[in-house]
């Protein structure tokens, strides 16, 4: 058994979670084909490279693509993840630099998700997560976007009386007055230029430290640290599943 695979713990968890397949030929063993794929992300070897043990490769690349298109990890990682009980939501982003083979789709490409930053073709991955550092959502942009990008959209549902934490770039009037509607207070310091003047804690900011702790966790899977995914929705599909792993390591340590 390889360090990648799925623990028995991990397996209960996930395999309720799965779609069921009452007609036709029986699918391949789903534990197996799951570790295939899980070994993928870890190691961020071709997908020709995966053991024989796991079955064809080509078995684990077309379910990832299959289960990637019906939404399944999208499923998975609702189910897995939710926030904790403390109300505190943090939120960042982080910039992955493109391998050159994943960089060959044309730019008019609908599913590309590419972007020319300071470190080359990149793409940024925005998370929120808990007040432990465990992520409640993701999504990605082309690199050159700004953090504030996708902010409206993975801000949403937040807890009443809830408070987020975001560095300056985060500070903008609108995102505030969004966060208030929800009822919750933004704790983002003020940016060098803003005249309005606003109420900032610099001792519960420290606290956020642990979005930066699960970025740097996130980057252990190697296929996140560099994009090998030519399509956008791959590689966020790569980034849900090592939100699910990361949760559920940390819920088996603690049970």
């Amino acid at each position: 058994m390889s360090r990648y695979d799925l623990t028995d713990f991990e397996w209960r968890v996930i395999k309720p979670l799965l779609p069921n397949k009452s007609r036709g030929v029986a699918r391949v063993d789903d534990r197996r084909v799951l570790n295939g794929i899980f070994w993928v992300l870890r190691s961020g070897a071709p997908w020709r490279d995966v053991p024989e043990r796991y079955g064809p490769y080509t078995t684990c690349y077309n379910r990832f693509r299959r289960w990637t298109m019906a939404g399944i990890w999208d499923r998975l990682m609702e189910a897995v993840t939710s926030p904790s009980n403390d109300g505190i939501a943090m939120t960042d982003g982080t910039s992955v630099r493109v391998h050159h083979l994943a960089a060959t789709l044309t730019t008019e490409h609908p599913d590309r998700c590419l972007g020319r930053s300071r470190g080359g073709l990149t793409t940024k991955i925005h998370a929120v997560t808990d007040g432990i550092g465990l992520p409640i959502k993701i999504a990605i942009t082309p690199g050159h976007a700004h953090d504030l990008t996708a902010a409206k959209e993975l801000l949403t549902d937040l807890s009443p009386g809830g408070m987020v934490l975001a560095d300056k770039a985060y500070d903008a009037d609108w995102l505030r007055a969004e966060v208030r509607m929800n009822r919750s207070w933004a704790n983002i310091p003020p940016k060098s230029n803003r005249k309005r003047p606003i109420v900032f804690s610099p001792w519960l900011y420290r606290k956020r430290n642990l979005i930066e702790r699960f970025f740097s966790k996130l980057k252990c899977y190697r296929r996140i640290a560099t994009r090998y995914e030519k399509l956008g929705t791959s590689f966020l599909a790569m980034t849900k599943l090592a939100c699910v792993r990361l949760t559920l390591r940390h819920n088996e340590s603690t049970a």
